[in-house]
């Protein structure tokens, strides 16, 4: 069956959740010219967790046709400090609640490994975030979600990279989580390639658990080198020589990407994060996913 497509306001994620300057009905309202079958949420757009207020969110989206299918977190589990991690589970948990109630059983709540603080080694780093991933999966489970382990890059709002951006690292954690029922892993090949990884071997070594797929794009700016990115280290925010294009006109190989999905039978969503010169290019994105999805899932 053909895959299902959503769509995640990149071009607006500072607006919603930053400045509140935009807010995330608005942001529904906006993607009514979309052709995507359901809006991606992120953990920042909210401006309040009570009831009442989600469940205006959820009516808002199914007003529009749409599904959530999946709502982006960010949360803090390589904290060296302990009081800081154990918010970080409990603001998981909360968020698994919330995607339960945005996106039904089975939707996805993204989790990541926190950022990669410079006085943390890999292997306490490694043993913090399974021991918080293992905190948030009863409720997972009690939620009927699945969490998706997504190889990030790093959180906008963020100062250091993702701890698990490397490949060896992101599988030494994929690995150390054997459940295959409510976790897995939210696959995104841009964040590879700014990893300085293969995005379609890594992709390889996690087919058979992609829960979840992001399809962005990335270019660098002229004159800019993967080198130069992988040094920008420690500024707030992303690498200003790094730039969201238009899906399917950037560095991915994508007919090799769907061709190794559509071999392990995927069935999840996906999302594109677009829109960074306006809407248009947000709608280019969506027309591509439409085109290339249908080659390889008639």
């Amino acid at each position: 069956m053909p895959l299902r497509i959503s769509a995640f306001p990149k071009c607006y994620l500072d607006a919603i959740a930053g400045t509140r300057t935009m807010t995330v009905f608005e942001w529904i309202e906006a993607a009514r010219t979309l052709d995507c079958d359901g809006l991606e949420m992120y953990e920042g757009f909210f401006t309040s967790l009570e009831p009442g207020y989600l469940d205006s969110v959820g009516e808002a989206i199914a007003r529009t046709g749409r599904a959530m299918p999946m709502l982006c977190c960010s949360p803090d589990f390589t904290n060296p400090d302990p009081d800081a991690r154990k918010r970080a589970i409990e603001k998981e948990a909360d968020m698994v609640r919330v995607t339960r109630r945005l996106g039904g059983p089975r939707a996805v709540c993204r989790v990541l490994s926190g950022p990669r603080y410079p006085e943390v080694s890999r292997a306490q780093g490694l043993a913090w975030v399974i021991e918080c991933i293992n905190a948030v999966l009863p409720v997972a489970r009690e939620c009927d979600v699945i969490l998706g382990l997504e190889n990030h890059y790093k959180d906008g709002f963020w100062k250091y990279p993702e701890f698990a951006q490397k490949k060896d690292v992101f599988l030494e954690l994929v690995n150390a989580i054997p459940d295959r029922t409510h976790f897995g892993v939210q696959y995104d090949p841009s964040n590879a390639t700014v990893a300085g990884d293969d995005p379609v071997e890594l992709l390889k070594a996690v087919a058979d658990r992609v829960v979840s797929m992001h399809a962005s794009d990335r270019y660098l700016a002229d004159g800019a080198t993967l080198e130069e990115l992988r040094q920008a280290d420690g500024s707030i925010g992303y690498f200003d020589k790094l730039r969201h294009g238009v899906t399917g006109k950037g560095l991915n190989d994508f007919d090799s990407i769907f061709r190794i999905l559509a071999e392990h039978n995927y069935q999840g969503w996906v999302s594109i994060e677009d829109g960074m010169n306006g809407m248009e290019e947000m709608a280019e994105s969506l027309a591509f996913l439409r085109q290339v999805t249908a080659k390889y899932f008639p």
